[in-house]
């Protein structure tokens, strides 16, 4: 009746730090993951920003060129800018890519006031109209625009290692005026694509090292947690089992205190009509030896009446412990008388004993009568349990402040199964 409830209050805690555990690996992993792509997010962020930043220095710088370099002389010049002409266009080419040659730049386009492609690296687009799309009517306003374009497999893109990366820039060509900061009016569109491959591998190489080291950190985490749960566990189930084994005990005392009650008043009952059996069969033996000598029943009666007056004496200790005489006395005395007074039998079955007593032991305190009845038990036993005789080896040392006594013999072992009813009163295998 004790061990289901006990049962119930173990497995409770116990499912509540696994389902603990369970929940906490959980937010650790959903965290880990959130910061990490948190993370990476913003690391590419940062790169598309800067990839922005540094495609308009570019744009802005070519502007400068192309209107210092190409549109005033050309217009001092020839009185217009015509790159359909083969001299002019080719001095804007040449303008053109000695700006950008040491940059990153697979694509220059230049578009005139009506959409139309008047410079290009590609000279097939050279001429095409309404190709710039949304993009080039927003440089028409003067405002710049960019949108990054990847090519690869849908996996590729989606974990961030494109086949190639680029940045397509559109923004408005303006007219400078002198050494005014004033931005001139629209006169163009300058498209230019910038290859950022390298930079997005970059960024891929810093993705992999924030997943590997959030990786780490959880699985640190995560076996550190699962040692703290694990030790918890162990240190609840000990607690659990405890408390049943206290539980039972106090259960096996209450028992048993209510039997040694049970026990003593019975004893009782049966002792005053024992005494009067065996006062008148002492009577009746006195008697009977005038009448017939060789009668023996009055002694059987007799012998029998005062060992059930013996096992009655046993049920009542047991039932009211004797208080000890605690006094100064020494265990190898009382050992000594104990194998004094059991020597005859011993010889006579065939025991022998083993002394290693350690010598000048310290006296302890004890009564040496309680003692000397519990050793008597204990080599009595030692002695039924080798009906053939054999070897009973008693050891007798100090360790620390105590003195250590320990037996040992030469005879079967208890059964698994009985272990547990060796402290039972009036137990036993006979």
């Amino acid at each position: 009746m004790h061990s289901k409830p006990s049962q119930q209050t173990k497995e409770r805690p116990l499912g509540l730090v696994k389902l603990f555990t369970i929940i906490s690996l959980l937010l650790i992993f959903i965290g880990t993951t959130v910061i990490s792509a948190l993370n990476i997010r913003w690391a590419r962020r940062i790169q598309l920003e800067k990839s922005e930043a540094y495609a308009q220095a570019i744009v802005e710088n070519l502007n400068h060129q192309i209107f210092r370099q190409f549109i005033l002389p050309i217009a001092i010049k020839y009185g217009r800018t015509e790159l359909r002409d083969p001299v002019q266009s080719e001095r804007m080419d040449a303008v053109v890519k000695s700006t950008l040659h040491s940059f990153q730049i697979e694509t220059v386009n230049i578009y005139d006031m009506n959409h139309t492609v008047a410079y290009s690296y590609d000279q097939a687009l050279v001429g095409k109209i309404d190709i710039g799309g949304s993009a080039y009517k927003k440089g028409v306003k003067g405002l710049s625009s960019s949108r990054l374009e990847q090519q690869g497999s849908f996996w590729a893109v989606l974990l961030g290692i494109p086949k190639k990366s680029q940045l397509v820039t559109f923004a408005p060509l303006r007219a400078e005026q002198g050494l005014s900061t004033t931005k001139g009016p629209v006169i163009g569109v300058v498209e230019i694509v910038q290859d950022i491959t390298a930079e997005s591998r970059q960024v891929f190489r810093y993705q992999t090292l924030i997943l590997l080291t959030s990786g780490i950190v959880m699985g640190i985490l995560f076996f550190a947690l699962l040692t703290v749960v694990k030790r918890g566990e162990r240190m609840i189930e000990q607690r659990a089992e405890e408390r049943l084994r206290l539980e039972e005990q106090l259960a096996k005392a209450k028992h048993l205190s209510s039997l040694g009650e049970m026990t003593a008043g019975i004893s009782h009952e049966i002792r005053n009509p024992l005494g009067i059996i065996r006062s008148s069969a002492e009577l009746l033996s006195q008697k009977m030896a005038v009448l017939d000598p060789d009668e023996s029943i009055p002694k059987i009666i007799v012998e029998e009446a005062t060992r059930l007056d013996d096992i009655i004496t046993d049920f009542l200790s047991y039932a009211r412990p004797q208080k000890p005489h605690l006094a100064s006395c020494h265990v190898t005395d009382v050992i000594e008388k104990n194998l004094a007074y059991l020597a005859p039998q011993m010889e006579t079955e065939g025991h022998r004993v083993d002394r290693q007593f350690e010598k000048s032991l310290p006296p302890v305190q004890g009564d040496g009568d309680l003692l000397y009845q519990a050793f008597l038990n204990i080599l009595i036993n030692a002695m039924q349990a080798m009906p053939d005789g054999g070897r009973i080896q008693i050891r007798l040392f100090r360790q620390l402040a105590d003195v250590v006594l320990w037996f040992d013999n030469q005879g079967l072992p208890i059964e698994p199964e009985k272990l547990e009813k060796i402290w039972d009163p009036f137990f036993t295998t006979k």
